[in-house]
């Protein structure tokens, strides 16, 4: 229970405050952006595992992430803002 609130705490604050720090999301507020879903968020996870994300561009070498998904994660972002 104490998980789930702070879960959902953490995810009002990150569109509360702007843009998600993909270094250090989970799973479950990855999936909250626009075009992520679970197999998106899994390889944004394990990319990250040996690769430092300073924006959402650094997102372009995972498969099947091109431009126009790039594109609908930053208005989504600016939109939560």
């Amino acid at each position: 229970m104490i998980r789930k609130y702070v879960g959902v705490m953490l995810m009002f604050m990150t569109f509360m405050f702007g843009a998600i720090n993909f270094n250090k999301a989970s799973k479950e507020e990855l999936m909250e952006l626009k075009g992520i879903g679970a197999k998106k968020a899994d390889a944004i996870i394990e990319y990250r595992k040996s690769n430092k994300i300073n924006s959402v561009e650094d997102l372009l070498p995972i498969k099947g992430f091109g431009q126009n998904l790039i594109s609908k994660i930053k208005n989504s972002q600016i939109k939560s803002k």
